[in-house]
């Protein structure tokens, strides 16, 4: 959501940053019209409410003076003010509702030093680590999962339909392995606490994130309830409706959860149709951050680094990636994608993407604090990031470690998670 107050005063910041973003984007100076109308409604109504109250006064001392013509003259006038004030509530309600439609579909603005473009082609390589091994014509991650028997699309489309997968025997304890590895590396040496969060979301809190309204289509609805897409959404509404004293983000507050989340993929028909890079239904390692606006960029960095990290000790080749403002998400006002070495596709994939939100969520979740001698208080800030996708993660093992033979290495930072096995045949 956006600081109404910020629009009104800088129109040309918005017009600027809604035309950097790709897509349907406001128009500013339709919003300012709407604004200013929308006050203007007001206006009329509060000076007809004072003006009703008045003459109310006025009407008990005209009876009081038993003078009941000017008595019922000020009684019409009320009449004709109570119209008043009903016909500017309803022009104030109008323009307000439509005001605030616009802006909750409305992207956050970028950062100053986003890369301007359309889409994933204006991407910046930020930094590369590791480099692909040098396999011989490498299958890709169905091909070797099935071969070992371990991996069943079949039986999970006849249950599900498509963009399901069922996992077996050592596929499904080195999915269990990886999720373990990403949670003990970041709450042991990272410093994030580890929640166990809800998976279904009432409307308040997928609006709270910015998946509703807009991307209502990219959930899945199970009665009054939503399936979460990412565990951003649970972890960051924790702190809907509060007001954190200064003190709780000396620190930025940082949590992590391992999940699955459910996306219908509805804007991805026909993309990444096989396997398991586009599923209705994946686990994820989440990142999210709380943080006073000062410690934000700062705390980007970090978060991206941790996410790093996790490909770091897997020995996984990878590219950190600055998103450019047409291919960032809605939420977000910079973002970094980690992509890595998928060698069947001979490409590098996106494994995580952080962002930093700015008090974009923060405003439509009601998330505040009050710094210390103040009376007022500011948005947090707030930030969310994969650390990892534990299915992508899955992908990225199998092919980067696969043998001629079609077995596969496991990574040394797994073994003691898979109970000191160091070879699925």
């Amino acid at each position: 959501m956006h600081d109404l107050r910020a629009l009104r005063d800088d129109p040309a910041r918005f017009r600027d940053g809604w035309a950097k973003r790709s897509g349907t984007t406001p128009d500013v100076d339709a919003l300012i019209a709407l604004d200013a109308s929308a006050r203007a409604a007001q206006t009329r109504k509060q000076e007809a409410e004072a003006g009703r109250n008045a003459l109310s006064k006025q009407i008990g001392q005209a009876k009081a003076k038993k003078d009941e013509a000017e008595a019922q003259r000020l009684m019409t006038e009320v009449e004709r003010l109570k119209g008043v004030i009903e016909a500017a509530a309803a022009e104030e309600a109008e323009k307000a509702g439509a005001l605030r439609a616009i802006l909750e579909a409305a992207p956050n603005l970028p950062a100053p030093d986003v890369p301007i473009g359309g889409d994933e082609e204006a991407n910046v390589e930020a930094r590369r680590w590791g480099s692909p091994r040098g396999l011989n014509d490498p299958k890709d991650h169905v091909a070797l999962g099935e071969a070992l028997g371990l991996m069943d699309f079949e039986a999970a489309t006849r249950m599900s339909g498509s963009r399901f997968v069922a996992l077996k025997g050592q596929l499904a304890r080195l999915e269990r392995a990886l999720a373990a590895f990403m949670l003990d590396l970041h709450t042991v040496e990272n410093g994030y606490q580890e929640v166990s969060p809800p998976l279904l979301v009432k409307d308040p809190a997928a609006y709270g994130t910015g998946q509703l309204p807009k991307f209502a289509e990219d959930l899945f609805r199970t009665g009054e309830h939503w399936l979460i897409p990412t565990a951003e959404v649970s972890l960051t509404n924790l702190y809907r409706e509060t007001i954190l004293d200064e003190a709780a983000l000396a620190t930025p507050i940082r949590m992590t959860a391992d999940t699955p989340c459910f996306r219908s993929e509805a804007g991805a028909a026909g993309r990444d149709t096989r396997g398991m890079i586009r599923m209705h239904q994946f686990r994820k390692v989440e990142l999210v951050s709380i943080a006073k606006p000062e410690d934000s960029a700062a705390e980007h960095e970090r978060m991206v680094a941790c996410a790093e990290e996790v490909l770091k000790r897997l020995e996984l080749p990878f590219r950190t990636m600055l998103l450019c403002t047409g291919d960032m998400g809605f939420s977000a006002l910079k973002t970094f994608d980690l992509e890595v070495w998928l060698p069947s596709q001979g490409k590098y994939r996106e494994i995580s993407s952080c962002s930093n939100c700015g008090d974009f969520q923060a405003r439509r979740m009601d998330a505040r604090f009050r710094r210390e001698g103040q009376k007022g208080t500011e948005y947090v800030h707030t930030l969310n990031g994969s650390g990892l996708a534990v299915g992508r993660t899955l992908v990225a093992v199998l092919e980067n470690y696969q043998n001629p033979d079609g077995s596969i290495a496991i990574p040394a930072a797994l073994q003691p998670y898979m109970g000191g096995v160091n070879r699925i045949d």
